[in-house]
C-alpha cells in the first residue's frame, strides 16, 4: 500500500517552511528559507516579506513534487494566525493559508489551519514524552514571542492559555537589537551563538524585573548598549553575559510557574530555544531542581512547517 503523506506550510516573519510527515509521523520533507534582510536593517516589512514568501514557496513545491506522489497527499495545513487567540494575526501568514487552501481544492483533500505558535508545540512534542502528556508548560522564546503557556493537550486539539512571558519586548528582540548595535547581520542569533563561545561574563551585577512569571525586557537593552558605548569590553564578552542574563531571567520564570500550577514538565520551543548556552543551561539548572526541561532538537526549535504537518495528522483544525 502506498505511503499517506501530510503537507504542512508555515510563512512566518522571517522564513518559509514546507514540511511533510508520512503516516507513522516521520519526516519525509524539511524544507526552510530564511528572508533576506538589507544590512543593517532590524527586520523586514510584512509587504517585503510577504513578496518573498511567495516567491519561495513556488520553488518549494517544484521540490515536493519531485520528492512525493503529490496524489498521495492526505491532508494539507498552514499556520493562519501567530496565535490561537482572537484578533490574532499577520499579513505573513496569509500567503501560507491561501496557497494551502488552493491545492486543497485542486486536490479535493482537507485542508486545516492552525496558528504558528501550535506549530512550534507540535514539532517540539514529536517523539517526545509529553505527546502523551495531558497537561505542560511551554516557553516559546523567538522574535516576535516570549510567552510562557499552559498547554491542554487533548485528543483534538491544543488548548493554550498565556501564563506569563514579557510585557515590553521579546527575549528575540533583545538579542538581535544588541546584536545589530555590535555590528552583526539581522538576524543576529546565530553568529552570536558562536561569538559567545570565546566571551566570559562580565563581572557585574545586572538587576532583573521579573514578577511571578512575567518581566520586562527593554531594561536590559539600554545596560548592554551602554557596555558597547564605553568600548571597556570585548563583542564576545558582552554576548556572553547578554545570554547569561537571559538564562537567568528565563530560569526564574519558569521555576515561578511551575511552583505556581503544580508542574514539572516543560516545553523550550522558539528560535531562541537553539541557543546553545542558554539550552545547555536550563536544561542542567532545572533538571537539578526536579523541573523536566524538554528541548527539541535545533531543526526543530527554529521556524519550520514539520510541526503544521504534524498537527494536520494528529488533530482537527
Amino acid at each position: 500500500m502506498a505511503d499517506k503523506y501530510y503537507l504542512g506550510i508555515d510563512t512566518s516573519a522571517y522564513t518559509t517552511s514546507i514540511g511533510v510527515v508520512n503516516s507513522e509521523g516521520n519526516v519525509i520533507l524539511d524544507l526552510r528559507e530564511t528572508l533576506k534582510v538589507g544590512k543593517g536593517k532590524r527586520g523586514l516589512r510584512q509587504q517585503e516579506a510577504i513578496f518573498q514568501h511567495i516567491k519561495n514557496i513556488s520553488k518549494m513545491f517544484a521540490k515536493v513534487s519531485n520528492s512525493i506522489d503529490i496524489g498521495n497527499l492526505k491532508v494539507i495545513s498552514a499556520s493562519a494566525k501567530p496565535r490561537n487567540i482572537e484578533k490574532s494575526y499577520m499579513p505573513v501568514f496569509v500567503v501560507g493559508k491561501e496557497q494551502a487552501f488552493i491545492i486543497s481544492k485542486l486536490l479535493n483533500i482537507p485542508f486545516k489551519q492552525f496558528s504558528h505558535q501550535e506549530g512550534h508545540i507540535s514539532a517540539g512534542i514529536m517523539n517526545s514524552p509529553l505527546e502523551s502528556e495531558e497537561k505542560f508548560i511551554a516557553f516559546h522564546i523567538s522574535g516576535g514571542t516570549t510567552e510562557l503557556v499552559l498547554v491542554d493537550n487533548k485528543e483534538g486539539e491544543f488548548d493554550v492559555q498565556i501564563i506569563g512571558g514579557t510585557l515590553d519586548i521579546s527575549v528575540g528582540q533583545l538579542i538581535d537589537r544588541i546584536g545589530v548595535n555590535l555590528g552583526l547581520d539581522f538576524p543576529c542569533g546565530k553568529e552570536m551563538d558562536i561569538l559567545s563561545q570565546d566571551g566570559d561574563i562580565i563581572n557585574k551585577k545586572l538587576p532583573a524585573s521579573i514578577k511571578d512569571t512575567w518581566a520586562n525586557f527593554s531594561g536590559y537593552e539600554n545596560i548592554f548598549n551602554d557596555l558597547i558605548n564605553n568600548r571597556i569590553y570585548s563583542t564576545e564578552d558582552i554576548i556572553k553575559t547578554l545570554f547569561y542574563t537571559i538564562y537567568l531571567s528565563l530560569e526564574k520564570m519558569i521555576i515561578n510557574s511551575c511552583m505556581e500550577l503544580n508542574i514539572d514538565k516543560v516545553l523550550l520551543i522558539g528560535g531562541v530555544a537553539s541557543n546553545n548556552f542558554i539550552r545547555r543551561n536550563l536544561k542542567r539548572t532545572l533538571n537539578e531542581k526536579g523541573i523536566n526541561l524538554y528541548i527539541p532538537s535545533i531543526e526543530k526549535c527554529s521556524d519550520n512547517g514539520i510541526g503544521i504537518a504534524y498537527l494536520g495528522k494528529m488533530k482537527k483544525e
